[in-house]
């Protein structure tokens, strides 16, 4: 393939750089659409022989992560011991089965997802969905009064979800968000990058008033990597509960949520984690927010509870009276679903084979971030200058994600150019696209045929204009 718009040199060193990765291995354990897929109107028929089998590029693991391969084999497992041993599944373990007991599944995934937020398993819990935890974290920690501190700080471009929970949290507790709702906005930045810097001089200047603060680790739009442990050490220093939203931070970036004294945190798994589309979320809660002294004390921090947050060895005794587990377990309403918790323990595992970790995994996502970003900035003239990147150039101020500003009108006709040729990114409105490069699947020749796909949509579609 002749390549106009990246050099070849380049084209050069993503091959040396895809031929020496170590992680190059962790590629094989996903299924990537073959190009073919992507424009079918119907399910692969396995009967049915695939001559394109050339495969797509998918650069958008900020929005849905790929399936691992080993997802179907652990769901099929998990059916299997459905269809053969019913309700005994929840207790009964099988000899030649990798899976847990139903029981027992809540514990194993927290034990898999405790490493790559930072956390000790008991601190961590695989539940519910992204912003029920928050609604459940909220009704748990924040606690206004309204002659004191009643203010909850969030970002003005928080997830439209976070927004809503936060303003619903807030009525709840027959409050205005006129006046308890603190928004953030940049005024040094056109696109919002908040600096660590004026997130601390608001959290000083509303320190008096505000019981919550809510931000995100990676900040969705722009792919803002926030500051957390220096934000939440001045926020704590205030007296003020800290909760950080990781839906773009968890499986992305590195997390200490423990060592950098969160009090709570909560994610969704369908992004970097792989989890499947709307698959069960995770929350963390500090150790010193979940302590539970021994029974029959009532002395726990007051949630909304459920039967699956008792205890488990009274849980199934049938008692009216709530005795949670200890750590973030104590939290869990109802049962969760094991096909969900099945799924993301299937990911969770190939995390499990990097070695070096999260730490491993931002190493390469690094490079791969910043050769996307160089071959962006090489491009000729002409086409850079119908875009502009809005992500901080500061690496360590961002994830896998470039958010990729386009001149105004030329958004649906990239899309459209882009999805010819079987590159999968996603849109912001009205005018940014994402791009992220996931460093367990993706490669540096992806890169290289993304800049290139890029580069020619932008010429064709800049040329209409």
């Amino acid at each position: 393939m002749s390549y106009t718009f990246v050099a070849p040199e380049a084209v050069e060193r993503a091959a040396q750089l895809d031929k020496d990765d170590a992680l190059a291995f962790t590629r094989s354990e996903f299924n990537i659409p073959t190009k073919a897929q992507l424009v079918s109107t119907r399910l692969p028929d396995s009967s049915v022989s695939q001559e394109n089998t050339e495969k797509c590029i998918y650069l958008c693991g900020n929005s849905l992560g790929l399936q691992p391969q080993r997802t179907q084999t652990r769901i099929q497992q998990y059916l299997s011991t459905w269809q053969t041993q019913g309700v005994q599944g929840h207790f009964k373990p099988l000899e030649n089965s990798p899976l847990p007991t139903w029981l027992d599944a809540d514990d194993r995934a927290a034990q898999l997802i405790a490493p790559i937020v930072g956390a000790s398993a008991s601190e961590v819990a695989v539940m519910q969905t992204l912003t029920a935890n928050l609604h459940l974290l909220m009704s748990a920690f924040y606690k206004p009064d309204i002659n004191g501190r009643h203010k909850i700080i969030l970002e003005s471009k928080a997830f439209p979800s976070d927004h809503f929970a936060v303003e619903t949290q807030l009525r709840h507790h027959n409050l205005s968000p006129s006046t308890s709702m603190i928004i953030l906005s940049s005024s040094t930045s056109e696109d919002n990058i908040l600096t660590t810097q004026e997130i601390l001089s608001a959290i000083e200047t509303h320190a008096d008033t505000t019981a919550l603060l809510l931000l995100p680790g990676v900040q969705y739009y722009t792919g803002q990597l926030l500051d957390i442990p220096t934000i939440t050490s001045f926020a704590r220093s205030k007296g003020i509960f800290v909760i950080w939203d990781l839906a773009h931070a968890a499986g992305n970036v590195p997390l200490s949520l423990h060592d950098w004294d969160v009090d709570a945190a909560a994610w969704c798994s369908y992004k970097y984690l792989n989890g499947g589309p709307g698959c069960i979320a995770g929350m963390f809660v500090h150790e010193r927010n979940s302590a539970v002294p021994s029974p029959p004390s009532d002395e726990y921090h007051n949630r909304l509870a459920g039967w699956w947050g008792n205890e488990k060895k009274t849980r199934f005794q049938m008692v009216n009276h709530f005795h949670p587990v200890k750590g973030a377990a104590g939290f869990q309403l109802s049962n969760p679903s094991i096909l969900d918790i099945t799924s993301i323990s299937a990911s969770l595992e190939v995390f499990g084979l990097v070695p070096g970790g999260m730490k491993g995994l931002r190493e390469k996502s690094l490079r791969l971030t910043k050769f996307l970003e160089e071959l962006l900035d090489a491009m000729p003239e002409g086409e850079r200058q119908l875009f502009r990147i809005i992500t901080p150039r500061d690496e360590a101020q961002r994830g896998a994600q470039l958010s990729l500003m386009l001149r105004e009108g030329l958004l649906e006709g990239v899309m459209d150019e882009l999805e010819k040729v079987g590159i999968v990114i996603d849109e912001r409105r009205p005018n940014v696209v994402r791009v992220a490069p996931a460093p367990l699947y993706n490669s540096w020749g992806d890169v290289v045929e993304f800049v290139e796909g890029f580069g020619r949509a932008l010429r064709v579609v800049g040329g209409k204009k």
